[in-house]
């Protein structure tokens, strides 16, 4: 059995980029982990940053009931998330806890700052996982985890590369059911801050739902017409990940477990 472990800096960012990698991991008996860095409690233009916190912290188990697989947060604020020590810390006995075979997280060339630093978090563990000193709390790693990057659309300093495709065919509705269920952000936050007009002038939840579905259809059916050499001839939605070097040796095994 493999361990993969998800790491986005907020709530919802993996279950854009990596629920049907997930799905299709656990229905294999492997393992699938998700982990929110932040507690996600920023995004929303009129909620206490109290209530809110607590809202996403559901909105996390209601998304995993729907995959099937473990949500965790470090439950650190939201748009304060920095690459320091004690962070690094926090994150690296999290990982050395779970011990994943593989570790996916954004690039540290992104919009968001929680983000970058949190790719740049994983990145600092990456070698440092494997050091006994550094953490010494917990039992350092014997073997390095591949470290993938998940989607993004920036080219500086370099493009996004799709070294490897998970067809999501199979999976796209509950997939897209998962990542609906942060109501906070893709009912209310999302459309405010992205002016989806289509969502916001929609007269009931059911109707906004229907937009949604098409909005998320759209997206990850992009990602197969931007990268097709990623993915068999005729597959319709996907996801696709970047291996970084800073990582272990990427392996046969891990490749066929996520595009077998």
């Amino acid at each position: 059995m493999l361990t993969f472990l998800m790491i986005g800096a907020h709530p919802d960012d993996m279950d854009l980029r990596a629920s049907g990698l997930a799905m299709h991991l656990i229905k294999q008996g492997h393992k699938a982990v998700f982990l929110s860095v932040t507690n996600g409690n920023a995004g929303h233009m009129t909620m206490d940053k109290e209530a809110l916190r607590q809202r996403r912290k559901q909105e996390m188990a209601d998304a995993a009931a729907v995959y099937g697989l473990k949500y965790d947060t470090l439950d650190l604020n939201d748009g304060y998330l920095t690459a320091d020590i004690p962070t690094r810390e926090k994150l690296m006995r999290y990982i050395r806890t779970i011990r994943p075979d593989v570790i996916i997280t954004h690039r540290s060339c992104d919009y968001h700052p929680d983000h970058r630093a949190c790719g740049q978090l994983v990145n600092d563990c990456s070698y440092l996982v494997g050091v006994p000193l550094f953490c010494p709390d917990v039992p350092a790693l014997r073997k390095a985890p591949v470290i993938l990057f998940s989607e993004d659309g920036f080219t500086l300093p370099a493009p996004f590369r799709a070294d490897v495709g998970v067809v999501c065919d199979d999976c796209i509705e509950r997939k897209i059911d998962g990542i609906l269920q942060h109501k906070s952000q893709f009912y209310e936050w999302l459309p405010y801050d992205g002016n989806w007009t289509e969502v916001l002038n929609s007269k009931s939840e059911e109707e906004a739902t229907e937009h949604l579905k098409v909005r998320m259809r759209e997206r990850f059916s992009h990602t197969v017409k931007k990268y097709p050499q990623s993915f068999p001839a005729g597959t319709q939605y996907g996801e696709v990940f970047q291996i970084d070097e800073y990582g272990g040796e990427m392996t046969e095994e891990i490749r066929r477990a996520m595009e077998g």
